[in-house]
């Protein structure tokens, strides 16, 4: 007989969501946390539920996850009405998980807006509930959050992202592996990328050939993002599927970025120029810069190192070279999700570490160019970053 479980896609094992969990019950204990509840519903950012569960969201279909400090977990998600533990994800595709709780709610249907939090206020009153930790807050929209607070008023809520975050972003032996495998996918559909790309296409035939390569080698979920211009025209930065209706003409620049997971689910993302024909030598000149910003951010990725600082001196860099400082966010860290603590920015309290690891993707333009470069790199105890992305970084000539 077939088992259901072959259907399953790669995800850690179960030794790995032991040491989360342990983790996790050490920062509950000393913050006297009973319980912790997120609720995400997406994969792109639903990786707080992911940490704790292996269970992915998807689709906006949100899912909410419930860990006690001292028994497994209870899950609640959109599916028919079920009697505890007959709900989804059937019991064979889920570890360390008790009570699997379900109701048919809907993002478009406000009606059903309380319909989860219904069965979470069941729950924490069964359990006789303390306090409670919410993890990724920003995820958890507000009439769950009202309903949950309002119908439990003898609980205490706080709010417990911040350890957890501590927690998520120095990766596991395992994990790294995962990670490592991830940038090797990458590696092969750029690759596959060299051979397609040619004038007639269009950016969304791009976008295309990236996702088909990236999900027969295993990737859930990849954003591609494509900045395509002729020279001498208005240089367009990354541009996201929408914008993806422009046809490619012959000595264009582009700039295609993967950013998505493989087996196992952890994100790395790189970038690579490719010219259709010989490339301006602004443009060279340009690149030329980010490479250099690349290098010089990944030689103060060390542990111990304040992301303020990289920032400061990355748009220092920049603007020495002659190019516009970046204004939004050009380091940070990946795990389950695309952007994860800590990144390099003027605003991020979170020392580096070893184990972290970081997409590092500065952007170097004027009025004429807009160009860039992305790696993965991986934090160590001693000496430089390893970048995990072995394509190598030249100009893409086609």
């Amino acid at each position: 007989m077939e088992d259901p479980r072959e259907r399953l896609v790669p995800s850690v094992s179960t030794a790995e969501l032991e040491r989360r969990w342990k983790a996790a019950r050490e920062v509950m204990k000393d913050r006297k946390i009973d319980f912790l509840l997120m609720r995400q519903d997406e994969e792109y950012y639903g990786g707080y539920i992911r940490w704790f569960s292996a269970i992915t969201a998807r689709h906006s279909y949100p899912i909410t996850v419930i860990f006690p400090v001292d028994d497994e977990m209870a899950t609640i998600s959109s599916s028919p009405p079920a009697p505890p533990n007959d709900g989804r994800p059937p019991e064979w595709a889920v570890r360390g998980v008790k009570t699997r709780l379900g109701a048919p709610y809907y993002p478009s249907l406000h009606y059903t807006n309380t319909y989860d939090a219904e069965l979470a206020v069941k729950y924490f009153k069964e359990k006789k509930a303390g306090t409670v930790g919410f993890v990724g807050l920003s995820s958890i929209h507000v009439p769950f959050h009202q309903y949950l607070t309002q119908n439990l008023p003898g609980v205490k809520f706080v709010d417990a992202t911040d350890p957890i975050d501590y927690l998520k972003a120095i990766k596991s032996p395992e994990e790294i592996e995962l990670i490592k495998g991830t940038a090797r996918l990458q590696d092969s559909v750029i690759d596959h990328l060299k051979k397609v790309i040619r004038p007639g296409m269009k950016d969304l035939d791009i976008n295309a050939e990236a996702d088909y390569v990236s999900t027969k080698l295993g990737s859930t979920r990849l954003q591609v993002l494509i900045s395509s211009y002729h020279p001498g025209e208005q240089p367009m930065g990354f541009m996201g599927r929408h914008f993806m209706n422009r046809v490619i003409r012959k000595g264009d620049q582009l700039v295609v970025l993967l950013e998505g997971n493989g087996p196992g689910g952890f994100v790395t993302e790189i970038a690579r120029v490719f010219s259709l024909g010989e490339p301006a030598q602004e443009a060279k000149d340009m690149y030329a810069l980010a490479l250099e910003a690349q290098e010089h951010t990944r030689n103060m990725l060390k542990p111990g190192a304040d992301p303020k600082e990289i920032w400061d001196a990355n748009n220092a860099f920049l603007q020495k070279g002659g190019s516009g400082p970046e204004g939004r966010l050009y380091c940070h860290g990946e795990g389950y999700e695309m952007v994860e603590r800590p990144i390099v920015r003027y605003d991020e309290p979170m020392k580096l570490q070893a184990g972290m690891n970081l997409a590092n993707h500065p952007v170097a333009k004027n009025k004429r160019v807009w160009i860039t470069v992305c790696d993965n790199y991986l934090i160590t105890e001693s000496g430089l970053a390893p970048c995990l992305h072995r394509t190598p970084k030249d100009i893409i000539v086609l």
